[in-house]
């Protein structure tokens, strides 16, 4: 594996964490908005990954390079939760609420926001640590040629 397509690797999937806890604080922040543009509560969002796709060029020595599998991690969607209904509290005296009193809240559950956030945090960290191994590798490998 090429020294600079680690650091590409790790990079990559830095960078999708921090989408991914950017996305969880906006599920956080939104867990009492019963009303968004379009009238209803704010739905959950989830966020998937998927391994960067090998560019064209690369495909050519794809035989080569067989060996190594993947280059990385990219965001491949965000999709709202539809699976997960919306929570019911009676409250009549809220503008939201419908004609038997009760206020639509969104699927937002903290503690499962919580618990994907320490996970999202702990894949940021283990991908910097990954990072920072493979810079003392090539920096050790400098230091033998002086």
């Amino acid at each position: 594996m090429a020294l600079f397509q680690a650091f590409d690797i790790s990079a990559s999937g830095m960078t999708a964490e921090r989408f991914r806890m950017d996305t969880i604080a906006e599920n956080i922040a939104n867990v009492n908005t019963t009303r968004t543009e379009d009238g209803t509560p704010y739905r959950r969002k989830i966020v998937t990954f998927a391994e960067k796709e090998v560019t064209s060029f690369s495909r050519y020595y794809q035989n080569a390079r067989s060996k190594f599998v993947g280059n990385g991690v990219k965001v491949s969607s965000v999709k709202e939760d539809t699976e997960t209904d919306f929570i019911m509290e009676y409250d009549p005296s809220n503008p939201d609420a419908d004609e038997n009193g009760y206020v639509s809240y969104p699927n937002v559950n903290t503690v499962t926001e919580m618990t994907n956030l320490i996970d999202a945090s702990r894949a940021y960290e283990a991908n910097t640590t990954a990072f920072e191994a493979a810079k003392s590798i090539a920096q050790s490998g400098l230091s033998i040629g002086k």
